[in-house]
Parts: C-alpha cells; sequence; structure tokens
C-alpha cells in the first residue's frame, strides 16, 4: 500500500480514503473511558471546509476529514492517508 504524506498530496474533494492518525484513540462503546488505539481509520476529505470561517480556518486549518459514524476529525489530525483497495474479484 502506498501511504502518501498529506504535505505531498490531497485526496481528491469527497474522497473516501484510510488516514493514518498517530495514536488516534476510539473510545469503546458501553466502557467507562475504555479505548483502544486505531492508527487507521476509513475518512472523506473535504476540501476547503473552513474557507468562510476565517476564525475556525485559523483554528483548525482549511480543511477537514469527515468519518462514518462519530469519528470527525481535524486537518492536521492526519499524518498520511492512501486509497482504498478493491476487494476481490468474485469467481
Amino acid at each position: 500500500m502506498n501511504w502518501i504524506n498529506i504535505k505531498d498530496q490531497l485526496p481528491e474533494d469527497q474522497e473516501r480514503v484510510l488516514a493514518f492518525i498517530p495514536n488516534n484513540k476510539v473510545f469503546l462503546p458501553g466502557k467507562s473511558y475504555e479505548f483502544e488505539i486505531r492508527e487507521v481509520i476509513v475518512l472523506h476529505f473535504q476540501l476547503n471546509f473552513y474557507q468562510d470561517q476565517p476564525e475556525k480556518q485559523a483554528k483548525h486549518g482549511l480543511h477537514f476529514w469527515s468519518g462514518e459514524g462519530n469519528s470527525n476529525h481535524f486537518f492536521d489530525d492526519v499524518t498520511h492517508w492512501a486509497k482504498i483497495p478493491s476487494g476481490p474479484t468474485p469467481q
């Protein structure tokens, strides 16, 4: 798999990708304060998300990563991304 540094290249707007987030804590449902580290998750890249909100843009960056479920992330949380590989071909 080819991981791409966000400083080198960004995904297409609205593209669904694998995102690498160092030390990403995911809290476990039904467990008080218990979590596991999941550094690779699926996110959608949102180009120019804070374009019309200069205060938020200054604080969080211009772009945003929207998650599936409850896993949104600010732009700087993600260090690398990769295209989601195709699944197996049915025989």
